[in-house]
């Protein structure tokens, strides 16, 4: 940029420059740290961090900034996982990559039924009608065959990616992992940011007024709800062939409940709030599950998430961005 083009930004024009340059400074940091994390931690364990922060971030699509409060989330998450375990079980010769193409395409199918019949409600209907078809999908995956029902399905190859690359040591996997993180939240980051997603926040701060000005305001959290679902299932996907295993514990609402957790724990309508929730939540789990404390693990979560919504309403993120903003800005 020329010297007289500098000299006519306004001074919002510059301000935002800056914090664009920040946040990509901010992401190429993170992306490093990524690429040398698995030679400082457990490998598997960085890998179920990175399916639940892509869980994590779906949700929050939703919740954060179309302000559609799911709680059957975990139907995607499980379709994913046990379509996309399914088929590289009973295909030897199919490769992990379209093995998860199939499970997120199923999410996605399945959240354009359940966005469908769900988007017409608001607030707690909305919620209870989401639940309900949840629970519609957890009984049958109980019943199912295919499923392996309250076993679970297990041996799922992690395969070769692409034919050629063995998936089958952790770090291969790892980055593996990393790679559909990046692009699941490169998804949601262009979307929030794109006209789409100031539709959204409008539709989310003021419904009517955004009805008034001529949006098709269902067709909008639709698509909202089935780009959510989608990415659901691509982290339920990328959690089967990393574990060799699909269970309903992944259907249940617990699950549901958990997503939320991580979400308004780190911060609800924050990119980067999610994926601080999920390795908060993550890293307790597996903490307290290695203590004299592992039958209270849910009790103790419990009240970690009282304290926090009552001290940070905003989440971990969203408060140090509020502070941010109030102290340099």
């Amino acid at each position: 940029m020329s010297a007289t083009q500098t000299q006519t930004l306004t001074p919002s024009m510059k301000r935002q420059r800056r914090a664009d340059m920040r946040r990509n400074v901010l992401y190429l940091v993170l992306i490093v740290i990524g690429l040398v994390a698995p030679f400082m931690a457990y490998p598997v364990f960085l890998m179920k961090v990175l399916c639940f922060a892509l869980f994590a971030c779906s949700f929050n699509l939703l919740l954060g900034y179309a302000g559609l409060l799911s709680f059957g989330h975990a139907a995607f998450l499980a379709t994913g996982g046990y379509i996309t375990g399914y088929l590289l079980a009973s295909y030897p010769g199919l490769t992990p990559e379209l093995g998860i193409i199939a499970g997120t395409l199923s999410a996605v199918a399945l959240g354009a039924v359940f966005g469908a019949l769900s988007i017409r409600r608001q607030g707690i209907y909305f919620a209870m009608v989401t639940l309900a078809l949840a629970q519609l999908v957890f009984f049958v995956y109980v019943q199912s065959p295919f499923t392996g029902g309250e076993d679970g399905l297990h041996g799922v190859p992690r395969g070769d990616l692409f034919g050629f690359i063995s998936l089958r040591s952790n770090l291969a996997m790892y980055y593996f992992v990393f790679a559909i993180f990046l692009i699941g939240f490169a998804i949601i980051q262009r979307a929030v940011h794109s006209p789409y997603g100031q539709v959204l926040k409008a539709i989310r701060e003021n419904e009517p007024r955004a009805v008034s000005l001529g949006y098709n305001v269902d067709a909008y959290k639709w698509v909202a709800f089935v780009l959510s679902a989608g990415l659901a299932g691509l982290a339920g996907s990328t959690k089967t062939v990393v574990f060799q295993l699909a269970s309903l514990t992944d259907a249940h609402w617990h699950m549901s409940g958990e997503v939320i957790l991580m979400t308004l724990l780190g911060g609800v309508g924050t990119l980067f709030g999610p994926v601080m929730g999920a390795g908060i939540v993550v890293s307790l789990q597996h903490l307290l599950a290695q203590s004299p404390l592992g039958n209270w693990v849910g009790p103790i979560l419990g009240v970690i998430f009282v304290v926090c919504v009552l001290s940070f309403r905003s989440g971990i993120v969203g408060e140090i961005l509020k502070s941010y903003r109030k102290n340099f800005k």
